[in-house]
């Protein structure tokens, strides 16, 4: 369809789209970096700070699977530019923000432009590329998608260091700005109409009620014991009632919001379901990561950012070369490769020690990094380039979506099993230690060495020194059990790569250019 087809300058839409896409997943990695600072600023509860994080991604996944009814019914130019200008005017006001209920509610309004930033951009690139060129799309989206993150925690720890965290939301703004001039300079429509298709109300607020829920349950599910809870409990079956009922009501409507029927292009199917997984291996992977460096190692919110910084860094100089020279090559070995590359990344993880150094820790983050490059890029572009352009962004949305939901699963199981297996080794390790034999008494007698010139009670600093060993290798092992566990579970995504279709630049898909 003609309307579906996007032309104007194709540096102008991509440099567009690149870096509102930055921008949106910057945001998110860069405030994870400043909760400490913005609690301790409105004097806020430990238990209440999360708010921040979960009230953006609970109206982001809202938004999510809505951008492709949403670009349908508005056109790519307006759609995108409005969603731009509300994250950036958002973010300008969490940056003024006077209180917690006010933070909360402007990143709840921040997470419904960011929602449809991501899944618009990667539509709009593969839009206005011609398919034999997709390619290179999808490694200009995965470019603005990767970096992101990758420079959130140092960019967030200096802005933090130099001056306060409310310089975290401020910096959106000139590039906010520039992104929305931008794409609304350069993103042409010919011949768009916007859709006249009745508005699904009940699926719209089936897929509200239902999304906002689940994430709710995720995000907030260990902090408050899971089912153990009244709340959690009740939002879990609120959940699963609303997208059971969401689903069925969209595969039986005529004019759906969310277009399920997608899935049944194998390829896509196939495609979605290793995105899925790769969200939990690699923002599960990243969280245990993150901890083991903060809580283990005891690196600073900077520190651990640029061991992010220097072990991903190769990502920006590797996705542009797959894009280019990927397409020759068949992309189901790039994703296996990748896949493989990525459970080794996992099973380096899972044999970090207490005494590991710089180099040790940079490895797996390396590793993983140039895996995503082979996954994200050939993945991509099998999903979506087989696909008619008047289902790409309905797709694309979509596609989005099981990697933030894989994210927040594997986030929430990661720091629940965490908690549990360092309990459960803590007291197996405990029941070992025989306080009447040698090697305990050896040990014993070197700590109260060490710290008998510094406390009125040797023995008893003693064994507090000797306490905090038992626990801090129990910590450790649960770490590695946790990233063995992900290593396994990442694995099982090889066999969905025998499901992929080779995206084939030769055969014209119908209003492709």
């Amino acid at each position: 369809m003609k309307g579906d087809v996007i032309t104007g300058s194709k540096a102008g839409i991509t440099i567009a789209a690149m870096a509102a896409a930055l921008m949106s997943v910057l945001d998110i990695s860069i405030v994870n970096v400043a909760l400490s600072d913005i609690r301790a600023s409105f004097g806020t509860p430990l238990d209440q700070i999360a708010w921040v994080s979960t009230g953006y991604m609970m109206a982001n996944v809202v938004v999510i699977p809505m951008t492709g009814w949403l670009q349908r019914r508005f056109g790519f130019r307006r759609y995108f530019t409005a969603s731009i200008l509300i994250f950036t005017a958002a973010s300008v006001l969490c940056g003024l923000a006077w209180d917690l209920p006010s933070l909360v509610a402007f990143r709840i309004l921040q997470g419904m432009g960011g929602g449809a930033i991501i899944p618009t951009s990667q539509a709009i690139l593969f839009a206005r590329y011609p398919q034999k060129e997709h390619g290179m799309a999808g490694a200009l989206f995965g470019l603005g998608a990767v970096t992101g993150p990758l420079l959130g925690p140092t960019v967030g720890g200096m802005l933090i260091e130099v001056a306060s965290w409310h310089w975290i939301f401020l910096i959106n703004l000139p590039v906010g700005l520039f992104a929305a001039f931008m794409a609304w300079r350069h993103i042409k429509q010919e011949d768009f109409a916007p859709s006249t298709a009745r508005v699904d109300r009940w699926g719209i607020a089936l897929l509200a009620v239902g999304m906002a829920a689940l994430q709710f349950v995720l995000e907030e599910g260990t902090r408050e014991d899971w089912f153990d809870s009244m709340k959690i409990t009740v939002l879990a079956v609120v959940a699963g009632v609303a997208l059971i009922t969401f689903i069925v009501h969209q595969l039986e409507t005529p004019e759906p919001v969310v277009d399920l029927r997608v899935f049944a292009n194998r390829s896509y199917a196939a495609a979605t379901g290793v995105n899925f997984l790769v969200g939990t291996a690699l923002f599960g992977g990243s969280f245990l990561f993150s901890l083991f460096c903060g809580t283990v190692m005891h690196y600073s919110a900077l520190d651990i950012g640029l061991v992010f910084l220097k072990g991903s860094f190769i990502q920006v100089l590797l996705m542009p070369l797959i894009g280019k020279f990927g397409g020759k090559l068949d992309g189901r070995w790039l994703v296996g490769l990748g896949i493989v590359g990525m459970c080794f990344s996992l099973w380096t993880n899972g044999h970090l020690s207490s005494t590991a150094d710089e180099a040790a820790l940079i490895t797996p983050v390396f590793i993983r990094a140039c895996s995503m490059g082979f996954i994200f890029v050939p993945l991509s572009v099998m999903a979506l380039s087989n696909l008619r352009p008047d289902q790409r962004g309905n797709a694309a949305g979509l596609f989005n979506l099981t990697r933030e939901l894989g994210g927040s699963i594997g986030t929430a199981w990661m720091s629940s099993a965490l908690n549990r297996l360092t309990k459960v080794n803590t007291t197996a390790l405990a029941s070992h230690v025989d306080p009447y034999s040698q090697v305990t008494q050896e040990q014993l007698a070197a700590l109260k060495a060490t710290v008998a010139a510094r406390v009125t009670d040797p023995l008893a600093a003693a064994y507090g020194l000797f306490s905090q060993r038992i626990n801090m290798q129990a910590l450790v092992r649960a770490f590695n059990a946790n990233f063995t566990v992900l290593t396994a579970i990442f694995a099982c995504s090889l066999v969905l790569v025998f499901l992929l279709q080779r995206a084939n630049p030769g055969v014209k898909v119908e209003g492709a250019h």
